[in-house]
């Protein structure tokens, strides 16, 4: 399976630079196949209990399709930008290929650092692909652009030296580069952004994303410092609790956001909720649907406990959340993007504060989050924190969150291009559920190697199609331009990687169908 899955991936690095050639090319190609190599000596570490910290386990490191994302996406986002002539975000891409290339060096770097014995071979691999990265970067980067990429290396290494110790069996090495990586990006953009503030530059729901994310960040990390001296399961732990978040978000998140929009957050957001009747028919909308989520939550719990023996929820009953949440992004995305965007950023802030309740078991709540949500757990869900909900919504929100707006004439790109906003909607909200659905129920031929059935990955691809043919008929916006080949090489791919992979699909599957998309 692991062959596979890096086989899957190099066809998508091929096809993305058969497209998109340039100096960077060299680079990703030659960052894949040292990732490539590199990805079996973790592999071996984890087996051995060799790797500094707990990584998640029943998985590979997946360290070569997570290493491959955020490259191929600077990429991508560069060559739209620069066809649409935005210079500033071309440059941006330049960063953000870069940014990527370098956190995953360093992940390879420390690997083959604490491997014993030393593997020559793939030494001698990680060298030659470092010093043609480091040579395009210094001829492709400015002294400040240099800069940024070290700032966000610097923030990733703290960073993953405190969460990874702090969050033990969360994550695998590559999973950990794609979130710990992202959130260093975020805190380095938000400090950049702090620092060179410009009334009228930047768009506020932009910083609504920033703030929203590093403060839950720093939220947490506070809370995980303070409960380490005293028990957070009591009354005064939960007031002191209640206290400090609200603290922390009036004294510091408000006038933070405040000094980058230039205007009060509170009055912005209940502004901008309320701007238009279309977005007050979304707000309930969503909020009947987000009931109806809760009403499948305390159905199900309410159904184990009616029951003598011990009752999971199964595959196609934690599927009933796809659905809700296609539900949900689809018309947001057809009839007004902002608004998801901001939604989805608050939903975010609500799922993390959730999961800190239920972390540190802050009362009166924190037990009860606990029980209701064990129901849902599975095998990805080994350590301390339970994320598979929240790599959901991030799965969704992402092709809306990184979505080049600036580089896209009339808010979406020409071509394949204009299913970027949809890359989560259909690799998991229709894709990976239906081929969930079908392969646990009607599958019969398993691809070799995985339990994942070759009923489930052909009807994912099918139903994927009859997707992008109904966004057609119902999203006005969207003007394919005979590319449908490319979309559908794009879907296969991801469908059978879907199949193959051992990583968060929630998480990777969207950002390479985007990739894909853009490209």
């Amino acid at each position: 399976p692991v062959l596979v899955e890096s086989l899957l991936v190099f066809i998508i690095v091929l096809l993305v630079h058969a497209v998109v050639w340039d100096r960077f090319s060299w680079c990703t190609v030659a960052l894949a196949v040292q990732a490539f190599y590199v990805q079996f000596k973790w592999d071996r570490l984890l087996q051995v209990g060799g790797a500094v910290f707990q990584f998640r386990g029943a998985a590979n490191s997946g360290l070569l399709p997570a290493s491959m994302v955020i490259p191929l996406l600077g990429v991508v986002m560069k060559e739209r930008c620069r066809a649409a002539g935005i210079v500033y975000f071309e440059r941006f891409g330049i960063v953000v290929a870069s940014t990527g290339m370098l956190l995953a060096l360093f992940l390879s770097v420390l690997a083959v650092g604490i491997t014993k014995p030393v593997p020559t071979n793939t030494c001698i691999l990680t060298g030659i692909a470092g010093s043609v990265i480091i040579y395009t970067m210094k001829h492709s980067l400015t002294v400040s652009e240099v800069i940024e990429v070290l700032e966000v290396l610097l923030i990733f290494v703290y960073l993953s030296m405190i969460l990874l110790y702090l969050l033990p069996r969360c994550f695998t090495p590559g999973e950990a580069l794609l979130v710990l990586g992202g959130v260093s990006f975020v805190l380095n953009q938000l400090i950049k952004r702090s620092l060179n503030v410009i009334e009228g530059r930047g768009d506020p729901i932009d910083f609504f994303l920033l703030v929203a994310v590093v403060g839950v960040v720093l939220l947490g990390l506070f809370f995980t410092v303070l409960f380490i001296f005293m028990d957070s399961g009591t009354w005064i732990s939960s007031m002191f609790f209640h206290m400090m978040t609200a603290v922390l978000g009036l004294g510091v998140i408000m006038p933070w956001l405040y000094r980058l929009i230039q205007r009060n957050p509170l009055f912005w957001l209940l502004q901008f909720l309320f701007q238009t009747q279309t977005r007050l028919y979304l707000l309930v909308y969503w909020t009947l649907l987000a009931a109806s989520a809760c009403g499948v939550v305390f159905y199900q719990n309410a159904k184990r406990s009616s029951e003598s023996k011990k009752h999971q929820a199964s595959t196609i009953t934690r599927k009933y959340f796809h659905f809700i949440v296609v539900a949900t992004y689809v018309p947001g995305l057809i009839y007004d993007r902002q608004l998801l965007y901001v939604a989805a950023v608050l939903c975010l802030a609500v799922f993390i504060f959730l999961e800190y309740i239920r972390y540190f078991r802050i009362k009166p709540f924190g037990q009860t989050l606990r029980h209701l949500l064990s129901l849902f757990l599975d095998e990805r869900d080994s350590g301390p924190l339970i994320l598979t909900h929240i790599y959901l919504l991030l799965g969704m929100s992402l092709p809306v969150w990184l979505f080049p707006r600036s580089c896209a004439p009339k808010g979406t790109l020409p071509g394949a291009g204009a299913l970027v906003p949809y890359s989560g909607v259909l690799a998991v909200g229709v894709g990976d559920t239906i081929a969930s659905v079908f392969g646990s129920t009607m599958g019969e031929i398993k691809w070799p190697g995985t339990k994942k059935t070759f009923e489930g990955t052909m009807t994912a691809i099918f139903a994927q199609i009859i997707a992008v043919a109904l966004i057609l008929i119902f999203d006005s916006s969207v003007n394919l331009n005979s590319s449908y080949a490319w979309i559908l090489a794009s879907v296969s791919l991801v469908s059978l990687l879907e199949a193959y992979t051992t990583q968060i699909d929630n998480l990777l599957l969207p950002l390479y169908l985007q990739i894909m998309l853009m490209a």
